[in-house]
């Protein structure tokens, strides 16, 4: 049914930016909320991001807020996510996930990952 295929990731270096995009394909969906997570090995999935579809401010995690910026498109169904000074612990697989129910306690759909190298 509906997938979520992430893009944009690759290697930059230390201060440098990245912008990664999700478009979803399949059926269409009304989500309640994208988001972004992301995944350094040996370590546990870290939220970065998310927005509520109908509106709002969106949300960011404490290490990264202030240097990445969480972006909607509501006719798509898609979300970007600019990264700026960027930092070596940066480094890690960005998931994209979506939520259909604002009750639901995990997000039920994911992408692949794409993944975010920041050399220093």
């Amino acid at each position: 049914q509906v997938q979520l295929v992430e893009s944009g990731g690759g290697l930059v270096q230390a201060g440098g930016s990245l912008r990664l995009s999700c478009a979803a394909s399949g059926r269409t969906f009304s989500p309640y909320a994208m988001g972004w997570f992301r995944q350094a090995p040996g370590k546990e999935r870290e939220f970065v991001a998310a927005i509520i579809w109908s509106g709002g401010s969106p949300y960011y995690g404490d290490s990264v807020k202030g240097r990445f910026t969480i972006s909607r498109d509501n006719a798509k169904n898609a979300i970007g996510l600019q990264m700026n000074s960027l930092k070596p612990e940066d480094t890690a697989v960005y998931y994209c996930a979506a939520k259909k129910f604002a009750f639901a306690k995990e997000y039920e759909y994911w992408g692949q990952g794409t993944q975010v190298t920041v050399s220093s």
